[in-house]
């Protein structure tokens, strides 16, 4: 059978109100409607759903049946469309964004803090990722958006807007902090104890370039799996840290300069131009964006 769903819908709300008058109201509409609308019903079925009475109707037994089934479908229907409606106008929902640590420092607490006072009814999950475990997550579809540092590749189907640059640091703990009033040479800096992300990170790819095309090979002594790691260990008197800018924090440590500068890197806001955002990862990404004062489809 090909019955319209609309007739249906009529049903349940007669069955349930007990009255075609009633539902006529319900459903701002006029109760011949509703009678025409069922006698077809009753035509398409070959039975008779209501028993006809002065104050109202009843189901008969083939219209309890229908109901029980019916029912079911309608209030289902009814929750999705209320959920629907409620995350378009974000009063519910979830957004899932990737990110690494450095971006989550450099841009994005005050935004989610932001975003989280603006709307308390949409779930924010964070997925702590390096940059490549990042934009993987974004192409499979597991986050909507990912925030994410350089370098990266930027083939294949995601867009990329540049939020802000950072540079990377070199520090010391007080113990060396004699090395702090001079200008050190790479081969010098590298010739003490150096701390920095693990080889499975872009941030030690980053590094790794970095001292290669100045003729030198990067051997970190210690290599560690997140940012926040390396503050403790330099202060622990452990060697000299290599850290994200944002991540670095004031206070016990000494800045060392070396005659060849560490280049800028970027914190980038990454999409899947194949996956639709939902009305919340559309609301956050335009605060990113608005907030870091940046256009769409920035050169990285």
């Amino acid at each position: 059978m090909n019955i319209n769903y609309e007739y249906y819908k009529i049903f349940y709300y007669a069955a349930k109100n007990r009255s075609f008058s009633r539902t006529a109201k319900v459903l701002l509409t006029n109760q011949p409607n509703i009678t025409r609308v069922i006698k077809i019903l009753e035509g398409e079925l070959g039975c008779t759903l209501f028993n006809r009475m002065k104050n109202g109707v009843t189901l008969t037994p083939e219209g309890e049946i229908l109901y029980e089934h019916i029912s079911k479908a309608v209030e289902l229907i009814t929750e999705g469309e209320d959920e629907i409606s409620k995350a378009n106008d974000l009063q519910s929902g979830t957004v899932t964004i990737s990110v690494t640590e450095t971006a989550l420092h450099g841009v994005m607490l005050p935004l989610l803090n932001e975003f989280h006072e603006r709307y308390p009814g949409i779930k924010i999950k964070l997925l702590n990722h390096s940059t490549p475990q990042a934009l993987t997550a974004l192409k499979s579809g597991i986050a909507n958006l990912a925030v994410v540092t350089t370098p990266i590749s930027t083939e294949g189907s995601l867009n990329f807007h540049k939020l802000r640059e950072f540079r990377e640091l070199i520090i010391c703990s007080t113990k060396l902090k004699d090395l702090a009033k001079r200008t050190l040479t790479l081969e010098e800096l590298c010739s003490h104890p150096i701390i920095s992300l693990n080889r499975n990170t872009r941030t030690y790819d980053f590094y790794s370039d970095f001292f290669f095309q100045h003729g030198i090979d990067f051997q970190p002594d210690i290599e560690v799996a997140t940012a926040d790691q390396i503050m403790p260990l330099v202060k622990s008197n452990l060697g000299i840290g290599l850290i994200p800018e944002p991540m670095a924090q004031s206070g016990d440590v000494y800045i060392l300069k070396t005659d060849e500068e560490l280049p800028k890197r970027s914190i980038v806001l990454a999409e899947n131009a194949d996956k639709k955002l939902n009305a919340a990862a559309t609301e956050i990404q335009k605060m990113i964006l608005k907030k870091c004062n940046m256009f769409a489809n920035a050169e990285i």
